[in-house]
């Protein structure tokens, strides 16, 4: 049955991707903001840290952007409405855009520590939700991109980002690693994403679009160790494993997920 329920939620999560997007413009310069790379004092610029993505890394939220409005538009379909994994995901959709939002208000105003907070709790929601739309496949082709791809993608980039956002936000803070080499930081840090990446390929059956992101991310953490400031071969060479151990292992087990035979 369609309730009143179900159609708030389709209409939270439109409410939801306006303000996303109203924000993600905000963070790039549009309506008097601040380009987020210049925002609260350059903390998050591509010469900030070492687990800093070079600029050109950021590109990807458009994809996530245009994902989110195709999630959105998907989300109106009559047969969606009542849909199981709409009910299930929805809610978390809409919570993980205005999350996104309230994320880039946050570094506006020069609240790093708040950004740290806002951007974990991204995280786990958006977790929660890879972990829902896991536990089956999509009906056709363009729920698997509107929604799996999408969200898929966008978990990916986050996991990056929640490492590059607290390792800012420390810095910022005069954090001196104990006196630690910043390479050996960053390079443990690096394979703590590389082994989150591959536990929730796991749970994702190889999720490729999730691997693609995580990947993407670390890549373009090399590109910025390579060259400038920050320089670091060592980070350059553990970012570009990390990236590498983790699409392996999306591929191999969906691969292998794949081939198992189904079950009468």
């Amino acid at each position: 049955m369609r309730t009143r329920t179900d159609l708030l939620r389709q209409i939270t999560v439109t409410v939801s991707v306006v303000v996303c997007i109203v924000g993600s413009m905000i963070g790039v310069g549009v309506f008097g903001g601040t380009p987020i790379a210049e925002a609260a004092g350059g903390a998050l610029s591509a010469s900030a840290t070492r687990l800093a993505p070079a600029g050109a890394a950021f590109s990807i939220w458009t994809v996530v952007y245009a994902g989110l409005v195709a999630f959105t538009i998907w989300q109106w379909r009559p047969s969606q409405r009542t849909s199981p994994r709409q009910r299930a995901l929805g809610w978390l959709v809409a919570a993980s855009m205005l999350l996104n939002a309230a994320w880039i208000l946050s570094i506006q105003a020069g609240l790093l520590n708040l950004s740290v907070g806002i951007i974990v709790l991204l995280l786990v929601v958006l977790a929660v939700a890879f972990r829902r739309y896991t536990r089956d496949t999509a009906s056709t082709w363009p729920e698997a991109v509107a929604v799996d791809g999408t969200l898929g993608l966008y978990l990916g980039w986050v996991c990056v980002a929640v490492c590059a956002n607290i390792t800012a936000a420390l810095t910022a803070a005069g954090f001196d690693g104990f006196g630690i080499n910043p390479d050996a930081w960053a390079t443990a840090v690096l394979f703590i994403v590389a082994a989150v990446g591959v536990r929730l390929a796991k749970v994702g059956r190889g999720r490729l679009a999730f691997a693609a992101a995580v990947a993407w991310g670390l890549a373009w953490i090399a590109v910025g160790r390579f060259a400038g400031p920050l320089e670091s071969t060592t980070t350059a060479a553990a970012a570009l494993t990390a990236a590498a151990v983790v699409v392996i292992a999306a591929v191999v087990i969906r691969v292998r997920t794949l081939s198992r035979p189904a079950h009468p």
